[in-house]
């Protein structure tokens, strides 16, 4: 797996910050091939430049970077894309990793340039992430998976339609964990348990559950007979959580339809 170098990474916000942690675990990527292009560089941007990465160079600079990452909002992209063009290489690849903006667009704004679309989870930062792949040339696919396959359980996905999809399941997924983890917490609380003994067996129990289902493979309808005895304490928890018409995976697809609306409004 190759992977062209040095890398121009434009955005290091949450996502952006979250890739620069990913390469830094992994070690595919090192700071001193990387220039990173934000405003307001939080600390893992100037982590990076204290170890010899380029922080904000000049336009004349940015002709050296053969991978292009943007990381920016997709709101903001187009007046991005104004700035970059004329100022990168001919042959750069452009990997966006923002919700909504499609290929389509991407080739318009940056014509004859080789793209790719890919949608991580802030997991890269741990080198763990998950991550769907999209591009419709050899190059573009390439770039993509040298950049985020050492970092993340990757898909490839053959219809670009499925990038909206993917968006809404593993890209805005982590919050929907976070969001049930604080209920959790809240209701752990609620029962008579201390915010700190909530807090630590809400995460806890979420961390083995998840490790348990990564290590035996095994799907979670499996998994959740384990731990629910006929007429016991999780039966009767799981009568409210999963009931009929009303329940979890209602409420689940719900989100996931507005995630998945909302990341075609964006483009």
């Amino acid at each position: 797996m190759s992977l062209a170098k040095p890398i121009l990474l434009v955005g290091a916000g949450a996502l952006g910050s979250s890739i620069l942690k990913g390469f830094r675990v992994q070690g595919h990527v090192t700071p001193p091939e990387v220039m990173i292009l934000d405003l307001k560089p939080g600390e893992e941007a100037q982590a990076y430049a204290a170890e010899g990465a380029q922080l904000n160079p000049l336009p004349e600079t940015w002709h050296a970077a053969k991978t292009i990452i943007l990381a920016v909002k997709p709101q903001g992209w187009h007046a991005v894309a104004q700035i970059l063009n004329g100022n990168i290489d001919k042959g750069a690849v452009i990997v966006s990793v923002m919700a909504g903006v499609t290929t389509t667009q991407l080739k318009q704004a940056f014509a004859g340039h080789p793209t790719a679309r890919v949608m991580p989870t802030t997991g890269v930062a741990t080198g763990k992430g998950v991550a769907s792949l999209y591009a419709d040339t050899a190059a573009g696919m390439d770039a993509a998976r040298g950049l985020f396959a050492p970092m993340a359980q990757t898909v490839e996905l053959a219809d670009e339609d499925q990038i909206n999809s993917a968006t809404a399941v593993s890209g805005s997924g982590p919050a929907y964990v976070y969001a049930f983890v604080r209920a959790l917490e809240k209701a752990g609380r609620a029962n008579g348990l201390s915010y700190s003994h909530a807090r630590d067996l809400a995460r806890g129990t979420l961390i083995s559950a998840a490790r348990l289902l990564d290590e035996t493979g095994e799907d979670p309808e499996a998994l959740i007979k384990k731990v629910a005895s006929p007429g016991g304490t999780t039966e009767a928890a799981l009568n409210i959580l999963c009931k009929p018409g009303e329940g979890l995976d209602e409420l689940i697809l719900a989100s996931v339809d507005a995630a998945h609306k909302r990341s075609k409004e964006l483009g």
